[in-house]
């Protein structure tokens, strides 16, 4: 069946203004925010605001056997919500309906396109909060970070995406609406289908409603920062925190790329001369933990280590981190100009071997002459080498790809995993399936033929 015919009977089918058509708007839809990764021309954009939309959506794309694309705020890094040639985009962001909030039973309902921000928002006036805060929870929303099973730098404490998610609304390939998990505090009726779809990148069905668990309001978080003249000490003293066990809400690394960085893009006084910078939080009420903290740190190696005195000192040192990405995307620009672009990355290992992980980054980055920046989660081993690339210059982009994959191969050797909370998209397919094996391969392609027996949703992405 012919693209036109496709487009006339979505349009037919949904409400006026849903169909976008419009050559300029589909071009702002090709992509997320990971650099050099694939994308295709959608034939239409579709902007559903219920879950009868999307189904119909769904029903109509399975009849013409054409492929949709799902996506949020597209503020993704690897890939997985750019489009395909041909394909119909489905942007749940006018899906941004916070249906309800129970304060005793300590959950949220809400749409997929509610931005992260706006339910921590909602939910503080109950006295309740949603841990999860991905780097770009001021635009991501909540449909992509349960797509994706994103993370944040609270989740050395309290867990990433997956572990909120109590129940789902889901439309399959078919149109048929799937409602899996619970309101409740406990359930183990049947198979855990809400785990399966939290992660599976819009390929299994497309998610129209979720609910969420919540937490109480944490006591007001006290932070330090601590110093080093090596990264592998900084890797070095986050074991030695896990050892001492303490359980700090944020432990986050900034390497000498970042710190210079960040400070070159919004100048704030930050220890340039320095080569890591690891910064702890803790939310407890037991202040005494900060101090286990700071020993760990001192006891590594750190060459200072400094306590904010007031909340303000803290949240500048939590803001410098949120400017990691942009600072270093404007640092591409001044090395390459036009040509300047990053290729970020996201392994994660044992906080045993972070010390090793980061040793090893840097013998990358030496060996293959490219400048890499690590930032990261720290805490929970998982941490973004991200690599400067000239895109106008192939040597460039091919000494990139190489330390890129000389990551993803480091990652593995140390019993880690390929993607921490970043997915994979279209960056790491071809690594997804040496991490996988033939046989987890296998159950994931049943899996996939089960639910989109002719493979139409968000195809070419995660296998």
């Amino acid at each position: 069946m012919s693209t036109a015919s496709v487009v006339e009977e979505l349009t037919a089918a949904l409400p006026a203004g849903t169909v976008l058509t419009d050559p300029d708007l589909l071009r702002s839809y090709e992509r997320d925010e990971a650099d050099l990764c694939t994308s295709g021309a959608p034939v239409a954009v579709v902007r559903p605001h219920t879950t009868a939309d999307v189904a119909a959506t769904l029903r109509i794309a399975t009849a013409h056997r054409t492929p949709v694309v799902p996506q949020g705020a597209r503020t993704g890094l690897a890939g997985g919500a750019n489009a395909t040639d041909g394909c119909i985009v489905l942007s749940t962001t006018a899906m941004d309906q916070i249906i309800e909030v129970d304060p005793v039973n300590r959950y949220a309902v809400v749409q997929p396109g509610v931005v992260n921000a706006s339910i921590t928002r909602a939910v503080a006036e109950h006295g309740l909060r949603y841990p999860p805060d991905p780097g770009s929870f001021l635009t991501s929303t909540i449909g992509g970070n349960v797509a994706t099973n994103a993370g944040g730098m609270c989740c050395v404490k309290y867990g990433v995406t997956g572990e909120y998610v109590l129940g789902l609304e889901v439309v399959l390939a078919s149109g048929e609406v799937l409602r899996c998990g619970r309101r409740t505090r406990k359930g183990v009726a049947g198979y855990d289908l809400t785990r399966l779809f939290v992660g599976s990148e819009g390929t299994l069905g497309v998610i129209t409603e979720i609910t969420l668990a919540l937490r109480p309001i944490a006591a007001t978080p006290l932070s330090v920062a601590a110093l080093f003249d090596s990264i592998p000490a900084a890797g070095a003293a986050v074991e030695a925190i896990a050892r001492a066990g303490a359980v700090p809400s944020l432990l986050e690394l900034l390497d000498a790329v970042h710190l210079r960085a960040i400070e070159s893009y919004r100048p704030m006084g930050l220890p340039t001369s320095a080569e890591a910078l690891l910064l702890a939080a803790v939310d407890s009420a037991e202040p005494a933990e900060l101090d286990v903290i700071a020993e760990a740190c001192r006891a590594s190696g750190a060459v200072e280590v400094h306590a904010a005195t007031d909340a303000a000192e803290a949240d500048a040192l939590l803001a410098a981190r949120r400017l990691a990405h942009p600072a270093l995307e404007a640092m591409a620009t001044d090395l390459y100009g036009d040509g300047g672009a990053l290729i970020i990355d996201d392994v994660a290992v044992p906080v045993t071997r972070l010390a090793d992980l980061l040793a090893g980054v840097a013998r990358v980055a030496e060996d293959t002459g490219i400048v890499i920046g690590v930032v990261g989660h720290a805490g929970d081993g998982n941490v973004h080498p991200n690599i400067v690339v000239d895109r106008t210059d192939p040597s460039s982009l091919d000494r990139g790809r190489a330390a890129f994959d000389a990551i993803m191969e480091l990652g593995l050797a140390l019993g880690g995993t390929v993607t921490g909370e970043h997915g994979v998209g279209v960056l790491k397919r071809d690594w997804l399936v040496k991490e996988l094996g033939p046989v987890g391969l296998r159950v994931h392609r049943a899996l996939k033929n089960a639910l989109d027996p002719l493979g139409i949703l968000n195809p070419g992405k995660v296998i």
